[in-house]
């Protein structure tokens, strides 16, 4: 309890139960959590509008995850797809390993970072007189299990972006030199986020991101007043509001742990499928990456309401999260992707307004 104390005290978190409004982050930060499958969140909005601060409130509210003691990639005691080689080779040979509980990682990308300290290196005289394999693990180990957090991504060359959306799909990191190999686990829900006048992400790579959440500054005067005022007050009484927060944290971080159990479970019937696909190939979405992105974040929402059958309502709730950033662009197009999305989903599901 100690511990605990001592790490709020040395970098206390805004509460995430305690973020007003930007209610589109918030869900797809969540479901991402409950199924990091879905592929990670782009988050696209103004400057100043509490990207930042969201990111971390998730990653502090998530309960703390049991790990190899020692080990660089926070390799699972017992999941092969979690666990680094030589933890898999200590299983193998029998030793007793040593666990311990951490925080759920959580890595800020610089935006100056090189491939080297991303992927991490080898060291190839080392490998080469002495015969092992010297890995130095960079970002992406330090992520496995946890959120890798990029922002300004679309100000992040296209390349490293395109590093990061392999190893968020695949799970894994290969780090090849000199004809030396080495692959370790890499399993995290990848969050970028950006401002649109800064530029857009190029279409192939923004499609490769599961979810994109649009967020803009809250016009509404009082509304801006309370933000402002419980900003300044967690500022000056941290301790105060997450004692005042931690029913409400422990109830949420309770409702996405059963969530995570209870999604293999998740049931999505056949006709509800087929009109998803319906959905994308009328809103020309290339490839069936949206499909499937789709109908995985549908059944994740089930399992965060308790249900183990995706509903209409469930799907009528992401799908514009899911779809948008998979339009073809039309500079002559009027309407904005998320109320075309909209528009199309009401069409084919057969709800009227």
């Amino acid at each position: 309890m100690v511990t605990k104390d001592l790490k709020k005290l040395s970098s206390p978190v805004f509460p995430f139960t305690a973020i007003v409004g930007q209610e589109e982050m918030k869900l797809a930060l969540q479901l991402n959590v409950i199924d990091p499958k879905i592929g990670g969140v782009m988050i696209m909005g103004d400057r100043g509008t509490g990207k930042s601060t969201t990111i971390r409130a998730i990653a502090d509210l998530l309960p703390e995850i049991e790990v190899v003691k020692n080990d660089p990639f926070n390799s699972h005691k017992s999941d092969l797809d979690l666990m680094g080689n030589e933890v898999k080779a200590a299983i193998q040979n029998g030793e007793k390993l040593e666990t311990e509980f951490i925080k759920i990682p959580m890595v800020d990308l610089p935006l100056g970072a090189t491939e080297d300290r991303v992927c991490g290196t080898i060291d190839i005289e080392k490998a080469l007189t002495e015969g092992v394999k010297a890995f130095e693990p960079g970002l992406l180990a330090k992520a496995n299990r946890g959120l890798l957090y990029v922002d300004e991504v679309n100000l992040l060359d296209d390349h490293l972006v395109d590093i990061l959306l392999d190893s968020a799909a695949s799970g894994w990191n290969t780090v090849e030199r000199e004809g030396i190999s080495i692959r370790h686990p890499a399993r995290f829900v990848l969050v970028g986020s950006g401002n649109p006048e800064e530029g857009e992400l190029r279409p192939q790579l923004l499609d490769r991101f599961g979810m994109h959440a649009e967020i803009r500054t809250v016009k509404d005067p009082i509304l801006r007043v309370k933000v402002v005022e419980e900003r300044t007050s967690f500022d000056q009484t941290p301790m105060v509001w997450l004692e005042n927060y931690e029913a409400q944290q422990q109830e949420l971080r309770d409702r996405i742990v059963d969530a995570q159990k209870l999604l293999p479970n998740v049931q999505i019937d056949y006709d509800l499928r087929v009109k998803i696909s319906q959905v994308c190939s009328q809103l020309d979405v290339d490839g069936l990456r949206g499909d499937i992105v789709t109908n995985r974040a549908a059944k994740a929402h089930a399992a965060y309401n308790g249900q183990e059958k995706v509903t209409v309502k469930d799907i009528e709730r992401i799908i514009t999260l899911c779809l948008r950033h998979r339009l073809r662009k039309d500079p002559l197009e009027s309407i904005d992707s998320g109320d075309k999305v909209s528009k199309v989903f009401k069409e084919i599901f057969e709800i009227e307004d």
